[in-house]
């Protein structure tokens, strides 16, 4: 169950919960005011009520304090979306500029985008509409003009340029 309410509460999915669970709650809320409001008509003014009373102030106070919350994760959503659409971005520029120093063709460059996207040389030829052999021979001049000894190595290349000097290597003592 603890497995089934993190996903529920991971990204988008929580936004989702959180509205169904306020719902439910202003449902909760609409329903003790109206049995408070039915007691005081009906001058049922013992202790029952008060604790209603109290219930409905509680559930009043929650349904507003989970608006605040699903603004909240709404606001951190569309947040991360531009994050997300500015990094993509970024990364796209940063492997255009390196594809024209390193001189790439525009069918290099279309085949080196598609190795690094991940796709094999059956895939590429497929897509390309090309021999096996066609793309095999453009990954080896793609690879020769980066100064690399295969794929991994290619896609190594922008990974490394991306994290910069982020990593250092552990200090000794």
């Amino acid at each position: 169950m603890s497995g089934l309410l993190g996903g529920l509460m991971a990204g988008r999915g929580r936004s989702v919960f959180l509205a169904v669970f306020l719902l439910v709650q202003t449902l909760a809320v609409v329903f003790f005011v109206g049995d408070v409001l039915l007691d005081v008509m009906q001058n049922d003014l013992g202790p029952h009520l008060y604790f209603e009373v109290l219930v409905s102030l509680a559930l009043a106070m929650s349904v507003g304090l989970g608006a605040v919350a699903l603004r909240q994760t709404l606001e951190e959503l569309e947040a991360q979306d531009q994050a997300l659409a500015s990094a993509r971005g970024a990364l796209g520029d940063v492997i255009a500029a390196q594809f024209t120093a390193w001189g790439l063709t525009p069918a290099e460059r279309d085949v080196a985008f598609l190795a690094l996207k991940g796709l094999d040389v059956a895939e590429i030829a497929e897509l390309r509409g090309r021999a096996s052999g066609t793309v095999r021979a453009q990954l080896t001049r793609i690879y020769a003009k980066a100064g690399v000894s295969g794929r991994a190595q290619f896609a190594a290349w922008f990974v490394e340029d991306l994290l910069g000097e982020g990593l250092e290597p552990p200090r000794e003592g």
